[in-house]
């Protein structure tokens, strides 16, 4: 059932850049020594670490850390589809830089620089394997993590967010409430559905924030909306009126939710968590990093 379930998701979930839009190499190292792992593209930054992480896929995966110096949280960033870390590149530099927090994100398998084939049940795999190398590399507890799901992205994010119990937070943005949902307005979740969101987000025990476009020709604000009903830990959601599914970080209101949402979230006790209050920097300068989740049968 699984592999079936998997050829559903190939058909007409993933699409990764091709070619990819980097490269991931070794600079030399000195007595034997493996040298250090060096991203494409990326200007030299004391403050950008490049992994290559084993999945229980048996996939090799790329993973880059963007550390802030004075980051209370980090920020577990699940991209959207036809993207790969590449393109994403000027995003977690702003990201970094407004929310002050560190950004580990990541290439599902089979995009990028990352091996293997895209399915639902590897990226499940994926966002495994850097989890705990967040946990190994970095000391990184639950309770300073915030998950971020980016429409297909959502996936993962929800899958994982399930399993831990005292995560700091999830953002999700653009997010599908299932794969069949998005192209048809199914009321029963199919066995042979992808990334059963709609199931997982009951099971997130921490506070959600939803953005969400209102004119999102990909997956209807609906989506966003019934997610943001079905959480346990409502945050104050942003539906942005006139967004598409491209463009929600070019609103001056996108990076000013965000950073409330931060700072409520540093507001919040470690031990017991309590419902943030709703409390009010600078935008975003208008990026071409972002690409569509595209659904459609091939």
């Amino acid at each position: 059932m699984g592999n079936v379930t998997s050829s559903v998701a190939a058909k007409f979930a993933f699409f990764p850049p091709d070619p990819p839009t980097y490269d991931v190499f070794r600079e030399g190292g000195e007595d034997g020594e493996e040298g250090k792992l060096v991203f494409s593209g990326v200007t030299a930054d004391k403050n950008m670490e490049v992994h290559l992480l084993d999945t229980k896929g048996g996939n090799k995966i790329v993973a880059t850390f963007w550390k802030h110096p004075f980051a209370r949280f980090t920020l577990l960033y699940s991209h959207g589809n036809a993207a790969d870390l590449g393109q994403m590149q000027e995003l977690f530099i702003e990201l970094r830089a407004h929310l002050r927090v560190n950004i580990m994100s990541y290439d599902y398998s089979g995009y990028g620089a990352s091996s293997g084939k895209p399915s639902e049940f590897n990226t499940y795999y994926d966002i495994e394997a850097v989890y705990n190398c967040l946990k190994r590399e970095y000391g990184v507890k639950q309770e300073d993590l915030i998950l971020y799901g980016q429409s297909v992205g959502s996936g993962p994010t929800l899958h994982l967010a399930a399993k831990l119990q005292r995560l700091r937070g999830v953002v999700l943005h653009s997010a599908i409430l299932s794969g069949i949902r998005v192209l048809y307005p199914v009321k029963m979740t199919l066995w042979f559905d992808i990334f059963k969101n709609i199931d997982k987000i009951r099971h997130v025990n921490c506070p959600v924030l939803v953005i969400h476009g209102t004119d999102d020709e990909i997956v209807d604000w609906s989506h966003g909306k019934r997610l943001w009903e079905l959480s346990k830990e409502k945050y104050d959601p942003l539906w942005v009126k006139g967004g598409n599914h491209c463009n929600l970080e070019t609103y001056p209101e996108y990076i000013k939710h965000l950073r409330k949402y931060i700072n409520a979230m540093e507001k919040l006790s470690a031990t017991q968590p309590a419902k943030p209050q709703m409390t009010n920097t600078p935008s975003l300068t208008e990026t071409r990093h972002n690409k569509c989740l595209r659904f459609g049968i091939r």
